[in-house]
């Protein structure tokens, strides 16, 4: 039945606990679906990707020529060109890249009106777009800036058809996706391109560039963005085209698939310490076609590019095309472009978890946490739930980023959080009152370590008893009556107080329950309500710590109060009835039988011997071996036919023996054995020693009487 009811409670703990997970996480999900939280989100994606993108290096086949301030320097310097350059500088980059071998050439810059050098440098520019193999040229696309609100009429180099685009739309239609207005190149650009491609990208609510969009609609006609139009451009240049298809979540390039959201967005996986590609100065380029157009030794090996996607942009900090991402403060803006196509390369994108996951995993998360420290009784339960649990999102976060997923993980750590707080709060308001009760209850009776234990199973305080083995203490100062008539109420009070307080300290601090306080006496016992293996032991160390106790502290209560405090100490073990006894409202943890009556004749029958502590042979015996005592006899107290043999215990089984130990054993054993002339010159010895001093008057009295025979048993007379 004990079973049944702990089994229901903590099932209905659970529930309870469960619940209120589920309420925790369902809480949280309505935040993660508003939005609310990812500003907490995006910088536990920066974390991960910081953790693992040092260790994933960047394709080899992207490269990126940047012009940074060691190029705008030489270029001044050297050739006197001030930003903007003339467009001509561009040619030897187009025609180091054609004579590397580059499978396209992307460029990063915008060219939408006449150079400022005349007709003759936008032509040089044609030329070299002309006679350069996948060419990749730029326009922006905006909902905003723009004067184009359509297509200029002719053919221009685009990637328009995508099949399933006006489906794909009108099921998902965002102001984001297809834009309004655009600023587009120059013809001699626009025209002689292999293809044109959107640079305008949009970063995340907090400014940092972790999306990129594949690609965006602008008058009927969808545009890739710089990173596609690479690929696009060099499969074209190649012979090839390879269709372009939208499905639900992904965008279908020939054999390749890029994941995308509803605005065709897809999350950048970034490659390197810092996100970066390798790179090339714009001014070693220049300088190595200049050279080898003059038959000299270039800068550069051409080979460098060979069957390389190449990217063309800016870094130096006056051109300000730099943007945050999570592996870099200020990366060019063309390291993005250059991220995008490498995750298309290397089929190495990063996908969003489906919502339909993300709520499923955080309900089930939330229910666990909840239903798990609803179970927890104590504190550190409580933390070894929270040590175990709140780790689970991270860790799963982790995972899911190595395997290419954006798992949520501000979410779901939220949810496990809230269900920990929750099943915490509830623990207490349900239990915790209960607990702080018991304990404040059971305090003056019971040690903590014993509460803990009443508490974890609280059935044991029901009416009712039980039988058990139990070790019994009773406890009584000597003359208590004689000299409580000589003092006032108020010193007495006092003095008793204090001795109990000592003594009782003891008896808790080893696990004893304490029965009640009769005047002076005191009653304890242990092995109930708990279990306790090793009663015997602990009630034996109480006992010699309370004859210690009393002993360092006898001189304090003779200065307080002009009496010198002796205490008895008697203690048995044996099967008893033990528990709450009384009436429904008022009963009394306690114990019935002849085992704790005969505790009770022991500590009266130290007045036999003169000592102060007297067990039975029953406790001895289960003492295992780490006490030093010694046998007293054979007594027969009053109210029970049965002797019993007793022991004084000396101290711990560590410690000396004492120098009388070996004769009062000797003279014992030769009481037995009736030869009493030589068990008195034993006793004799140590006239000091109470116990001796009786044998050695038992001797005297055998060798006056008449009959030398004793069967070595003391009968008592009185309690």
């Amino acid at each position: 039945m004990k079973e049944l009811n702990a089994r229901g409670r903590m099932w209905k703990r659970m529930v309870h606990g469960g619940g209120l997970g589920l309420l925790s996480a369902g809480v949280v999900l309505g935040l993660w679906r508003a939005g609310m939280l990812q500003r907490f989100e995006f910088p536990t994606w920066d974390w991960r990707v910081g953790i693992f993108s040092p260790h994933t290096p960047p394709s080899p086949q992207v490269k990126i020529i940047l012009v940074d301030q060691a190029s705008l320097d030489w270029g001044k310097k050297e050739n006197g060109w001030v930003w903007p350059w003339p467009r001509t500088v561009y040619s030897a980059v187009l025609d180091f890249c054609k004579r590397s071998g580059a499978k396209a050439v992307a460029f990063d810059m915008l060219y939408t009106e006449p150079s400022s050098y005349g007709a003759g440098d936008d032509q040089a520019l044609n030329d070299a777009i002309r006679r350069t193999p996948g060419f990749v040229g730029a326009l922006f696309l905006s909902s905003q800036s723009g004067e184009a609100t359509n297509w200029p009429s002719g053919d221009l180099p685009i990637a328009s058809s995508i099949l399933g685009l006006n489906e794909w739309l009108g099921r998902d239609p965002s102001e984001q996706v297809v834009m309004p207005r655009a600023t587009l190149p120059i013809p001699e650009v626009a025209t002689n391109a292999t293809l044109l491609a959107n640079v305008s990208e949009q970063p995340d609510p907090d400014g940092v560039f972790r999306r990129t969009s594949q690609f965006r609609v602008f008058d009927g006609k969808a545009v890739p963005s710089l990173g596609l139009a690479a690929y696009l451009a060099a499969e074209k240049a190649a012979g090839h085209t390879p269709p372009l298809e939208l499905k639900a979540g992904w965008l279908k390039i020939g054999e390749r698939e890029v994941p995308i959201d509803g605005r065709g967005r897809t999350v950048l996986r970034f490659c390197g310490k810092n996100g970066a590609h390798d790179s090339y100065s714009a001014a070693a380029v220049i300088q190595s076609e200049l050279r080898l157009q003059a038959g000299e030794k270039p800068v550069l090996d051409p080979a460098v590019f060979t069957n390389a996607y190449v990217f063309f942009g800016l870094s130096a900090p006056g051109l300000h095309d730099a943007h945050p991402t999570p592996v870099n403060r200020a990366c060019p803006g063309v390291e993005i472009h250059a991220t995008s196509l490498d995750n298309l390369l290397r089929f190495f994108s990063m996908q969003e978890v489906p919502t339909a996951g993300v709520v499923l995993a955080t309900l089930f998360l939330g229910l666990l946490s909840g239903a798990l420290v609803s179970l927890s009784r104590k504190v550190s339960q409580s933390v070894l739930a929270c040590a175990v649990l709140l780790p689970v999102p991270v860790l799963g976060a982790l995972v899911a980023y190595h395997l290419g997923w954006w798992w949520p993980m501000v979410a779901t750590e939220s949810a496990v959080a809230a269900a920990l707080v929750g099943g915490v709060v509830l623990n207490y308001a349900t239990e915790g009152r209960q607990k702080a009760f018991l304990k404040r209850a059971f305090k003056h009776y019971l040690g903590a370590e014993v509460i803990d234990q009443i508490i974890a199973e609280p059935g044991r305080l029901q009416l009712g008893g039980e039988k058990r083995e139990l070790t019994i203490l009773f406890s009584d100062i000597e003359k208590f009556s004689s000299f409580s008539e000589k003092l006032d109420p108020e010193a007495l009070t006092q003095l008793l107080n204090e001795y109990l307080t000592d003594m009782t300290d003891i008896i808790l601090e080893q696990g004893g329950y304490l029965d009640k306080y009769i005047g002076d006496a005191i009653v304890a016992f242990w092995n109930a309500p708990v279990d306790q293996p090793d009663h015997a032991v602990r009630a034996v160390r109480a006992l010699l710590r309370c004859n210690r106790r009393l002993a360092e502290r006898r001189e304090h209560y003779q200065r307080k109060s002009g009496v010198v405090i002796k205490a008895r100490i008697g203690m048995n073990t044996g099967n008893v009835t033990v528990g709450n006894m009384g009436s429904r409202d008022r009963f009394n943890y306690t114990v019935l039988g002849d085992a704790a009556n005969l505790a009770s004749r022991l500590e009266g029958a130290n007045k036999v011997f003169g000592t102060y502590n007297m067990i039975s042979e029953t406790t001895w015996l289960q003492t295992q071996g780490q006490f030093r005592g010694r046998e007293l006899g054979r007594l027969r107290v009053v109210g029970r036919q049965q002797p019993v043999r007793v022991y004084e215990i000396l101290g711990l089984a560590s410690e000396p023996a004492p120098a009388l130990l070996a004769d009062f054993e000797a003279g014992l054993k030769l009481c037995l054995e009736g030869q009493w002339p030589a068990a008195l010159d034993r006793f004799e010895r140590h006239p000091e020693d109470p116990p001796s001093v009786v044998y050695a008057a038992q001797c005297r009295k055998h060798l006056s009487a008449a009959s030398q025979t004793w069967d070595g048993i003391w009968s008592l007379t009185e309690k």
